[in-house]
C-alpha cells in the first residue's frame, strides 16, 4: 500500500499520462460532533439516480484518487467522493482508525440527505467500505471493493513493518499543512500535473503512518462472509502491495460476489486508469444491476 505513495510522488509529474476530464468542484461540509470534510457531489443522469460514494486509497485525496472514474460513472450515479481524516481536507483529528473513517463516511451520507448508496473503495478505501456495511448496514445497498483484502500482517514481513510503524508514530501529533502544497493552490484546468500533486502533497507523511498503522490491524476475515449486499471486487493482476491471489481468496470468501479482473497494478486507478475505468463500470453496473433487482417486489 506504501507503493502508491512512492509511485505517485516519484512518477506522476513526468511519466503518466493524466486523463484529460473536468475535475469537479466541492466544498466543505460539516459533519455534526465529528468535523468538516471535503466533498464532491456530481450529479447523475436524473435527479433519482442512484447515489455512489468512493473512498480513496492511503495518502491520496478523493478528487485525486477517483477523478478519472468520475465522468464515467456519472453517466449512471450520483457520485460523491471525500477526503479521509487527516487526508487532504479532511476532518483534523489526532486520531485514525478505519472505524471512525466508516462512520465518517456514513455521516457524509447523512450531511447530503443520501439514505442508501452503493459504497467503492480502492485500497484503504476498500478496508473502510467493508467497515461502513459492518457499522451502517441499512445505509450501503452494494459494495465495490478494489484493490482489496480482509487481513494484513499475515507473514513476518507485514507483522514487522506495521509495528514499526505504530511504534514510530504511535503518540498523537497534529497535522500541519504541507507548506506549498494547498490543495486546489494550482487550478487543474492551468495543469493537471501540478494540481496532481498539489493534491498529493496536501497529506503529511506522518499522517500517513497513522494511517498505516491503523491498516496494520485491519481484520475482517471473521465476517466477511456475513456480507449480504450485492459486491463486486476489481482485483489489480499485478498489484505488489496486495497480493492478487489474497483479493481473490476474499473475493471468494464474500457470498455471491462478482471478481472483475484489471491488468494494472496497485495504483491503477489514477496511474493506469485507461485500463481501470472500464473494469470499474462493469463492477458498478454489476452491483446496481444486483441491488435494484433485490430491491424490486416480487
Amino acid at each position: 500500500m506504501s507503493s502508491t505513495r512512492r509511485d505517485l510522488g516519484s512518477r506522476l509529474p513526468a511519466n503518466v499520462r493524466i486523463p484529460d476530464v473536468e475535475i469537479p468542484d466541492g466544498r466543505m461540509v460539516e459533519l455534526p460532533g465529528r468535523g468538516s470534510t471535503y466533498v464532491t457531489d456530481t450529479p447523475g443522469p436524473t435527479d433519482d439516480a442512484p447515489a455512489i460514494l468512493l473512498l480513496h486509497a492511503l495518502s491520496t485525496t478523493g478528487l485525486l484518487a477517483w477523478f478519472p472514474s468520475i465522468p464515467a460513472l456519472s453517466k449512471k450515479f450520483r457520485v460523491i467522493t471525500m477526503d479521509q481524516r487527516l487526508h487532504g481536507r479532511g476532518i483534523d483529528t489526532d486520531k485514525f482508525t478505519l472505524q471512525d473513517c466508516a462512520d465518517d463516511a456514513a455521516a457524509v451520507l447523512d450531511a447530503l440527505s443520501i439514505d442508501k448508496a452503493i459504497i467503492a473503495g480502492f485500497s484503504m478505501g476498500s478496508l473502510i467500505a467493508q467497515r461502513v456495511w459492518r457499522q451502517h448496514p441499512d445505509r450501503v445497498g452494494g459494495l465495490v471493493l478494489c484493490a482489496s483484502t480482509d487481513q494484513f500482517q499475515t507473514n513476518t514481513t507485514e507483522r514487522l513493518f506495521h509495528r514499526a510503524m505504530g511504534m514510530s508514530l504511535g503518540s498523537p501529533r497534529r497535522r500541519t499543512p504541507a507548506k506549498g502544497a494547498t490543495p486546489r493552490s494550482v487550478d487543474p484546468r492551468d495543469d493537471i500535473h501540478r494540481w496532481a500533486l498539489a493534491e498529493f502533497k496536501s497529506t503529511r507523511p506522518a499522517a500517513v503512518g497513522r494511517a498505516v498503522a491503523a491498516i496494520g490491524s485491519h481484520h475482517t476475515k471473521p465476517w466477511i462472509r456475513e456480507i449480504d449486499v450485492p459486491t463486486a471486487v476489481v482485483v489489480p493482476l499485478r498489484d505488489k502491495a496486495i497480493p492478487p491471489a489474497r483479493q481473490m481468496a476474499m473475493a471468494r470468501r464474500i457470498p455471491g460476489a462478482t471478481i472483475h479482473e484489471v491488468d494494472a497494478g496497485h495504483s491503477c486507478c489514477v496511474m493506469n486508469a485507461d485500463a481501470f475505468v472500464p473494469v470499474l463500470i462493469e463492477a458498478t453496473n454489476t452491483v446496481l444491476a444486483r441491488w435494484r433487482e433485490n430491491s424490486t417486489p416480487n
